[in-house]
């Protein structure tokens, strides 16, 4: 590691102390959070220098907590979502999370100029190696992400990697079995349909043989259009409901819990080096969230009869 170690995690602690103290990102709001007996505008420019710092990464600031979060998980597959959210000014955040008790708590992630879902394959292709590395040979992985995540490069990663999939896709999307070409759209669909089509060539470039599922509930408008390398429609479709748990991770990021859209930085790597820290406070929220849980003493701060917080609020609540 570059710099001064014990200096850089105790200005990381100060980080994570003013964005829970605050709840907010804003450097300004988290210096008048910070617990020390300097001046606020003493604390502003420590704050600003570690988040500008080269020396600061990921890798040395945050991997070793995700490694012993990982191996705190119970056995059994790991449920891995990815996503984007727009983030600071003009940035994205694409980020992969492991999915636990209705949360999606983040692993690794990238900060990038743009728009959401107008990354390229090339962005997600490069996060999933960043994660690859950090999970177990042995465990098995379900990687799930909705129509951004559906390009063949991206799946034959995952595949190369020994890993599930769930990826949704267009009802426009091009596809071939037994020597025909033909769109989910061609098979004249209605609400209530679950179709499994098995082995079929997809996109125009007809990788696979994969498994493609049509699922249209009586509720929605349209069609859901899944493509995976798993067996079944419904193992599949059963899979892909827990995506939906990373929208609790930008909510808790951003409107429910640290306001980051707010943090107005547009500089990606400050952006990346503020996450060590709003990441690190979200998964202590989390797990301390869970010890009250289990510890019996949920009832000191919420209601004993029906608990509608999640882990995260609860952490909050008992901080």
């Amino acid at each position: 590691p570059k710099g001064n170690v014990a200096r850089h995690l105790n200005t990381l602690a100060m980080l994570i102390s003013g964005i829970i103290g605050s709840q907010k990102c804003h450097l300004p709001a988290i210096a008048r959070k910070v617990p020390t007996g300097s001046k606020p505008q003493s604390r502003i420019r420590r704050l600003e220098r570690f988040v500008a710092n080269d020396a600061i990464d990921s890798t040395t600031y945050y991997l070793p907590y995700v490694q012993a979060l990982l191996q705190s998980l119970p056995c059994g597959p790991l449920v891995l979502v990815i996503d984007g959210s727009e983030v600071g000014r003009h940035c994205v955040l694409l980020s992969i999370n492991v999915v636990y008790k209705q949360r999606a708590l983040p692993l690794c992630w990238l900060v990038v100029k743009g728009k959401k879902g107008h990354l390229s394959e090339a962005t997600h292709i490069q996060l999933v190696q960043k994660v690859a590395p950090l999970l177990a040979a042995e465990r098995t992985v379900v990687f799930l992400g909705d129509g951004e995540f559906d390009g063949v490069e991206l799946l034959a990663t995952l595949q190369a990697l020994g890993w599930n999939y769930v990826c949704r896709s267009a009802k426009n999307i091009l596809l071939r079995e037994a020597g025909e070409r033909f769109q989910p759209t061609d098979l004249l669909l209605q609400p209530g349909d679950r179709i499994e089509l098995a082995d079929v060539g997809f996109t125009a470039a007809e990788y696979g043989p994969v498994l493609v599922c049509i699922v249209w509930e009586t509720a929605w408008k349209e069609p859901l259009i899944l493509v995976s390398n798993l067996d079944f429609l419904e193992e599949a479709y059963g899979w892909y409901k827990r995506r939906f748990r990373i929208e609790t991770f930008f909510s808790d990021q951003k409107s429910r819990g640290f306001y980051l859209g707010h943090s107005h930085i547009s500089d990606i790597q400050h952006l990346e080096r503020l996450l060590i820290a709003t990441c690190l406070a979200y998964l202590w929220m989390v797990s301390l969230g869970q010890w009250v849980v289990q510890t019996g003493q949920l009832a000191l701060i919420h209601r004993a009869d029906r608990c509608d917080w999640s882990l995260f609020r609860i952490g909050l609540a008992w901080i």
